[in-house]
């Protein structure tokens, strides 16, 4: 059973080293205060999947005018489709209501603009040790590592032919998506 604390209980229970997280916690409350989608079925209303990267700059949602409830989002380095991007999609089709899917990469993005060794020393730099292990997936050319997700998705099996499937890009500068694939 999952004990509901009230704010002040909240501050007097905090693990050791929670402070990085009050100024979140605090608007997680007032977020709660006028929380609508209690009780919510969990579909996508809209019936649409997004797939897009986990730029900050990226508002899913806002990008194309839907609400929360209205669609799956699933992100990742690059908005690639890679086979938890795919697991998503089986799952939203078959049991969320998904419809649609949208693959939205974007302009300027750090895995499109540099390489596997770039990313991985400025890692390096940033961690203070080795990262020539570590993976990036970095994408050299975006427009063929777009039309080859969509594709991805569109031969799944499991996805049906009537799930309409489309590849954008998104201009972090402007707000525009500009349909690809």
């Amino acid at each position: 059973m999952t004990e509901h604390l009230t704010p002040d209980a909240t501050a007097q229970a905090a693990p050791e080293g929670s402070q990085p997280f009050a100024d979140l916690l605090d608007a997680n409350r007032r977020f709660a205060e006028s929380f609508s989608l209690a009780g919510f079925d969990g579909v996508a209303h809209a019936g649409v999947a997004i797939v897009t990267c986990m730029d900050s700059r990226i508002d899913p949602l806002g990008m194309v005018g839907l609400n929360p409830g209205d669609a799956k989002i699933f992100r990742n380095p690059g908005g690639r489709v890679t086979d938890q991007a795919l697991e998503a999609l089986v799952l939203g089709v078959h049991l969320l209501n998904v419809e649609r899917v949208l693959v939205v990469p974007h302009t300027r993005c750090a895995v499109a603009s540099n390489t596997e060794q770039e990313l991985r020393s400025r890692v390096a730099a940033s961690a203070g040790v080795d990262a020539t292990w570590q993976r990036f997936h970095v994408v050299e050319d975006q427009l063929a590592a777009l039309q080859r997700d969509v594709r991805r998705v569109t031969s799944h099996p499991l996805v049906p032919a009537s799930v309409r499937v489309g590849g954008f890009l998104y201009d972090v500068d402007t707000g525009l998506l500009t349909h690809q694939v």
